[in-house]
C-alpha cells in the first residue's frame, strides 16, 4: 500500500500520486507491481525499494543516480505466535531522498513512522534532511519507550519469581532477554549510522542540523547504554534465580535422603523379624509390639539427633 501526503495550508492531507515536496509513505502489504511502478515514476532503484523486505538488513546508506538511501533499524511488537519468541524486534526503516520527495519504506507498521505522521504539519518537505533527522528521533524515542516498558515487565516478573519459583516467570524473562538482545544489536548499529553520517556529512547538513544529529547519537548512545544495563542485569537476575532453584532442589534432595534413612532402620528391623529362621521373642504374646517398639525408639533416638544438629 502506498501513501501520499503533502502540506496545505498547514495542514497534512493525502494526496493522489507524488508531487514536488510530497512524502510518499510505503506500508504492507508490500506488492512487487507497486514497487515497479514507484520505481519508475520517481526514477528510484528498485533495490532501494526492495532493502526493507529484508528483516536483518543492517543500518547503512549508499547514493545512486542522485538518489540516498538511508536504513535505520526502529523497534516493533513481535506478532509471532511462537510463545518462546522476543516480545519485541528490531525492523529496518528505508529512507530515499529523491530531488523533490521523501519515501520511507515499512516491511511493517511501526510506532516510529505513525508518529512521523502525527507531526508531519509542523515539517517543512523541501528541508529533506531535516525529515530524516526527525524520523531518526521518533525511532530513538521509540526505543527509550520500549525500555521502559521491558524494565516495569522485568521489574513485575522478578517480584513472581520471588513469590513462587515457576517456569512460566523464567520463560517470559527469556523472552526479553531475547527482546534487548534485538535491541542492542540495532542500537550499536543505528549509533555507527548517525556517527558515520556526521563524520561525511553524508546528506549535506547545515549547522544547526549537524547540531541535532549530535544530540540524536547522544541520545542513541544513552540508550544503548540503558539497553546494555538492562540486559546485564537481567543476565545476573536469571543466573542468581538459577543458583536459588539449584540450592532449593539440593535442600528438597537432602531432605528426602534424610527421610529415606530414618525409614530404613524400621525397615530393616521388619526384615529381619520377617525370616522363616528363629527369632527372639518370638514365643512370646507381645512378639509384634516388641520389634516395632524397637522401631520407634531406634527412630525417635535418631529425630531428635537430627533436630539437635539443626539448631546448632
Amino acid at each position: 500500500m502506498i501513501q501520499y501526503f503533502k502540506i496545505v495550508d498547514h495542514k497534512t492531507i493525502a494526496i493522489e500520486k507524488p508531487t514536488t515536496g510530497s512524502w510518499v509513505n510505503i506500508l504492507p502489504p508490500l506488492r512487487q507491481e507497486e514497487f515497479s511502478e514507484l520505481s519508475t515514476t520517481l526514477d528510484i532503484p528498485i533495490d532501494f525499494l526492495k532493502d526493507s523486505l529484508d528483516i536483518d538488513e543492517r543500518s547503512r546508506y549508499e547514493a545512486e543516480d542522485n538518489v540516498k538511501l538511508v536504513v535505520i533499524k526502529t523497534p516493533t511488537e513481535n506478532n509471532s505466535f511462537n510463545e518462546s519468541d522476543a516480545f519485541y524486534i528490531t525492523i529496518p526503516i528505508c529512507i530515499i531522498l529523491t530531488s523533490g520527495q521523501i519515501v520511507t519504506v515499512n516491511s511493517f507498521e511501526n510506532e516510529a513512522i505513525k508518529k512521523f505522521l502525527n507531526s508531519f504539519q509542523n515539517r517543512h518537505p523541501d528541508k529533506k534532511n531535516m525529515m530524516v533527522l526527525k524520523i531518526f528521533e521518533k525511532v530513538t524515542t521509540n526505543f527509550q519507550e520500549h525500555l521502559k516498558e521491558i524494565n516495569q515487565r522485568r521489574n513485575a516478573l522478578e517480584q513472581k519469581l520471588y513469590d513462587a519459583n515457576r517456569n512460566e516467570e523464567l520463560f517470559q524473562l527469556m523472552r526479553i532477554q531475547k527482546s534487548l538482545v534485538y535491541f542492542v544489536t540495532a542500537l550499536r548499529s543505528n549509533e555507527l549510522l548517525m556517527m558515520k553520517l556526521a563524520r561525511t556529512n553524508f546528506l549535506n547538513l547545515d549547522e544547526d542540523e549537524k547540531d541535532f544529529l549530535d544530540d540524536l547519537v547522544i541520545e542513541t548512545s544513552q540508550a544503548l547504554e540503558t539497553a546494555n544495563t538492562y540486559t546485564n542485569i537481567l543476565s545476573s537476575t536469571l543466573d542468581a534465580f538459577a543458583s536459588i532453584i539449584s540450592n532449593n532442589q539440593n535442600e528438597v534432595l537432602k531432605r528426602l535422603t534424610t527421610l529415606t534413612i530414618f525409614l530404613s532402620v524400621p525397615v530393616l528391623i521388619a526384615s529381619i523379624y520377617g525370616m522363616n529362621v528363629p527369632l527372639p521373642f518370638q514365643q512370646s504374646t507381645h512378639a509384634f509390639w516388641i520389634p516395632v517398639l524397637i522401631c520407634f525408639l531406634i527412630l525417635g533416638f535418631a529425630l531428635y539427633n537430627y533436630v539437635r544438629r539443626l539448631k546448632r
